[in-house]
């Protein structure tokens, strides 16, 4: 609501849930889902069932000319071909930047000589632990692509202009690369400045 005062965070005592119970309901190989038992602030209990993600990268390529490399892969959960910014799933440990620099040499065959991060975001609220990095990429230089076994996707250039068009035609509807739009846009108007470093 315009002008409301939003309370610090040490004050949500009146929002919080609290675990008092949980149970593993599914262990796969990338899937790892839990059903809680919470204590709601009015005191009843409910449960909440969600699932736990190591957290990923997201990263925005873009050639000397200004294009971006993007990609086109089907997403088998809602049987489609998606238009989406390379990105990809932290291992276990994994420094966030060097999974960046890994996931595009792997999926684009590209490395880049600076890099900077955008800031993250959190795509499944409601039912996932899954973070996103939103990491900008320049200075590319073309390798060779090194695409995990089972992976399929297809590389392709594109203007700002044809993403943000895709995005307002409904034609781009991944959120990572939906918010990769909104940052785009802000850093080349100037809006929104970012630290670049090798």
């Amino acid at each position: 609501m315009c002008g409301q005062v939003i309370a610090p965070m040490s004050e949500d005592n009146h929002l919080i849930e609290r675990k008092t119970a949980s149970q593993e309901i599914l262990k796969g190989h990338f899937l790892h889902a839990f059903r809680d038992t919470v204590q709601l602030p009015d005191g009843k209990l409910t449960s909440r069932e969600y699932v736990v993600h190591p957290g990923a990268v997201m990263v925005i390529p873009m050639l000397d000319d200004g294009s971006l490399v993007m990609e086109r892969q089907f997403r088998y959960p809602v049987g489609q071909v998606m238009i989406e910014f390379p990105a990809g799933k932290l291992d276990p440990g994994e420094d966030v930047l060097t999974c960046a620099k890994r996931e595009l040499l792997e999926e684009t065959g590209y490395s880049a000589r600076q890099w900077a991060r955008a800031g993250l975001l959190h795509p499944v609220i409601s039912y996932s632990t899954e973070f996103i990095e939103v990491w900008f990429a320049r200075g590319l230089q073309l390798h060779t692509r090194k695409l995990d076994e089972g992976e399929f996707l297809e590389v392709f250039t594109a203007t700002t202009a044809d993403l943000l068009n895709w995005c307002r035609e409904g034609k781009v509807t991944d959120s990572k690369t939906l918010i990769g739009a909104l940052w785009l846009q802000n850093v080349l108007s100037g809006s929104w400045e970012l630290s670049w470093s090798p």
